[in-house]
């Protein structure tokens, strides 16, 4: 398989997770841009943010709030981003919302 995020979920590729559940998974991204930078995905593949059903953007929506709630302080000010294509710097195609928070 060629999508790193589907090795990851599959247990093939290393990665720090987070927290995960039956349908999504949120793991430490490998390259940092801030000092607390998660990564979002769900479990099923989809290519990017347009190729998913309203259901799954809600799920993730859903765990992105759980996430920053659990952080707590450490999260207070964050952003959360999504790449959609290789022109906005998406380098994984497998849907996926970063969390960024911290100074």
């Amino acid at each position: 398989m060629n999508c790193m995020f589907c090795r990851i979920i599959l247990g093939e590729a290393p990665a720090k997770v987070y927290y995960q559940d039956d349908d999504v998974i949120v793991f430490f991204d490998r390259a940092p841009l801030t000092p607390i930078h998660l990564l979002v995905c769900p479990k099923t593949h989809y290519n990017n943010f347009m190729d998913a059903p309203q259901e799954v953007h809600q799920m993730l929506v859903r765990t992105v709030k759980r996430v920053i709630t659990e952080l707590g302080e450490k999260a207070k000010d964050f952003r959360i981003m999504i790449n959609n294509g290789p022109r906005s710097g998406q380098t994984v195609f497998h849907l996926h919302y970063h969390i960024m928070a911290g100074k």
